[in-house]
């Protein structure tokens, strides 16, 4: 198994990419902290992870209070030992146009796809280091390359993550710490869900092998990212997007 014995917090684990990333690390033999909001969604993910033979512990944690992250990491470390792997899922949309969009929205936006991402990375990266080494994976989008009509807050905190990878990956490489993120096309999740059949269908139109990603195929990104078999690969942003963006 890819990641025996390994260490893995997910945050945003509770539904979609999150759960599938966590339960597919699970399978290849981390022990996995589930750290979303929702209760019932991380118990009930825990739950998957070791009725399946796995272990797994469920945190609630909001990832833009830096004292309920440095509780994350610390319960992490005395559930398990140490803090191998963090995949910084976690992440909202609220979209308007610019002449439209008001300044909570961006806030709110900023708050927990820029700051929250932030801050898990920086508890995990001070653990990281003392134990001289560690996987650290942010989630990207396509959106953080090419920009999207109406969501200038998440653009803006998607571009922010790929130059914060690319920083990290240069800050903490001689500590043995590697720093990627995954930029995910179109994903069918429950964010995904209410949007109309023909919008959908639009948006695999996009896409050059005409079809949306389901969250295993991004949780198949980060297994590969955080294994040893990416061990020479770091400050990267992977693409996973069925060719929209060529």
């Amino acid at each position: 198994m890819r990641l025996q014995g390994k260490t893995a917090i997910v945050t945003g684990g509770g539904r979609g990419i999150g759960k599938a990333t966590a339960l597919k690390f699970a399978q290849e033999g981390a022990n996995v902290v589930v750290a979303d909001l929702n209760d019932a969604e991380i118990n009930q993910v825990a739950t998957e992870i070791e009725t399946a033979g796995g272990k797994a512990l469920a945190q609630a944690v909001n990832v833009t209070d830096r004292e309920a992250v440095s509780n994350l990491i610390s319960s992490a470390k005395e559930a398990f030992g140490r803090v191998d792997i963090v995949v910084n899922n976690a992440g909202i949309t609220a979209d308007a146009q610019l002449l439209k969009m008001e300044e909570e929205q961006w806030d709110r936006v900023i708050d927990v796809n820029l700051k929250g991402v932030f801050n898990v990375s920086q508890a995990a990266a001070a653990e990281m280091k003392e134990q001289e080494g560690g996987v650290i994976l942010n989630a990207s989008s396509v959106v953080g390359t090419y920009g999207n009509f109406g969501q200038t807050n998440y653009a803006a905190t998607k571009w922010g993550v790929n130059g914060m990878t690319k920083t990290w990956a240069k800050e903490l490489g001689r500590f043995n710490i590697r720093v990627n993120a995954v930029a995910p096309g179109f994903v069918l999740t429950p964010m995904t869900e209410k949007i109309p059949e023909k919008v959908l269908e639009m948006m695999k139109d996009k896409s050059v092998i005409k079809d949306l990603a389901y969250p295993d195929d991004i949780a198949n990104a980060y297994l590969f990212l955080a294994s040893d078999e990416a061990r020479f690969i770091t400050g990267e942003i992977l693409a996973v997007d069925g060719g929209v963006v060529i």
